[in-house]
């Protein structure tokens, strides 16, 4: 099954959304400062129904009424980054993380850098949320979708949290 792509309007700009029916690809901010407007034109005919369904949960999400998704997920990346991305699932909505912890978590500390080069290459941004890790002295930092994005993110987390968490960075 080939793959198809559609875009969709968010609060913090357009996301384009590739997968099939039975499973989502990537999620990435069309415009980023790493990624320059480049717009490719939606695949022709029905939207699969993981990417409709990808696209239900991510509205729901900005509009402060899902926390959690359940989605099919299907992301390129080598065995490292997939351990890391999964490791990624298990943050909450609403809290953060460090790189460091995520180093501890994947049983290395030293593999902070390579944690990090793997979270910055997740494809699927704010469903994997790379979004809530930050750095171990609670600044923010690096994120593919821009800085100004995840702040955004972190914000709306903190402001749509269950129970409150606090200052997030």
């Amino acid at each position: 099954m080939s793959a198809f792509t559609t875009f969709i309007h968010s609060p913090i700009g357009l996301l384009e959304i590739t997968g099939t029916d039975t499973s989502v690809y990537s999620i990435l901010f069309v415009e980023t400062e790493r990624r320059p407007l480049a717009l490719q034109p939606a695949s022709e005919g029905e939207i699969p129904g993981a990417i409709k369904e990808a696209t239900r949960q991510l509205n729901e999400y900005f509009e402060g009424k899902r926390l959690t998704f359940d989605l099919p997920l299907q992301p390129k990346g080598t065995d490292f980054q997939q351990h890391i991305w999964n490791l990624l699932l298990d943050i909450p909505y609403g809290v953060t993380t460090s790189y460091l912890e995520i180093s501890k978590r994947y049983g290395d500390t030293k593999a902070i850098r390579a944690v990090g080069a793997a979270n910055g290459s997740n494809p699927i941004t704010i469903i994997i949320p790379c979004h809530r890790v930050i750095g171990s002295n609670g600044k923010l930092v690096g994120y593919g979708g821009d800085l100004w994005r995840k702040e955004w993110l972190l914000k709306h987390e903190l402001e749509h949290a269950p129970v409150p968490q606090g200052k997030l960075f």
